[in-house]
């Protein structure tokens, strides 16, 4: 089974064409990630695709399922990358797995049970996720953005997963128990792609929606009709 994940969430992205054994439920091999330079991806994400699958001997109608990344994160690359994945998969009639990388961070943890994941979301905020862990499956509580404030005062006590050093201090700081994964690969975003595939927990093109968090500037900034 060849997969193809996409990450555009951040200022920086990157594709990735991944392969999966049918007799293996878990593990993945990574064949190759390009790295996509944030600020460029409508421009890049087309033809690197393109260029990654015939350097490997591919075509298009390789691809199996999509894995792609839907948030939380940059408005304007997940509306690129989501785009993108949306138009491939109509056209080759394959199934898409959105995968929030909140759920990437909470099982990179580790441990089971109630677990805080939080990523960085500028602006002096943060993402932060609440899932209950059981080995390789995890069920979402909720998902929001925080002040930093906020986010040390929620994290009061819990076990915290985060790539970033600086939420890990604040977590340890608010006596939760931080830990300091790394930054989420295309390796381990496969990984939970797969196990939602199996699982059946696709989505149709027309069903593909970002999933920001945060509000748009537009949104928050709009006059209030009347």
């Amino acid at each position: 089974m060849l997969l193809l994940v996409v990450d555009t969430s951040g200022k920086q992205g990157f594709v990735a064409l991944v392969r999966a054994e049918d007799d293996s439920e878990d593990d993945v091999q990574l064949i190759e990630s390009t790295p996509l330079a944030g600020g460029t991806f409508s421009a890049q994400l087309v033809p690197q695709i393109a260029g990654l699958l015939g350097k490997h001997g591919f075509g298009k109608s390789s691809i199996d399922a999509f894995i792609v990344v839907s948030g939380p994160g940059s408005f304007t690359g997940l509306r690129v990358g989501l785009a993108a994945i949306k138009a491939l998969a109509e056209i080759l009639h394959k199934p898409i797995v959105p995968v929030s990388l909140l759920e990437v961070v909470a099982l990179a943890a580790g441990s089971p049970g109630k677990v805080l994941s939080a990523i960085d979301a500028g602006r002096g905020e943060v993402y932060v996720g609440e899932y209950e862990v059981r080995g390789n499956d995890s069920q979402r509580v909720t998902e929001q953005i925080l002040s930093r404030n906020e986010f040390g005062a929620w994290a009061r006590g819990a076990n915290v997963a985060t790539p970033d050093p600086a939420l890990v201090q604040i977590a340890n700081e608010a006596d939760a128990a931080g830990v300091s994964i790394t930054i989420p690969d295309a390796r381990m975003i496969a990984r939970l792609g797969r196990r939602k595939l199996t699982a059946g927990e696709t989505v149709a093109p027309d069903q593909l929606e970002a999933n920001y968090i945060r509000r748009s500037d537009a949104e928050i900034f709009a006059k209030p009709s009347f």
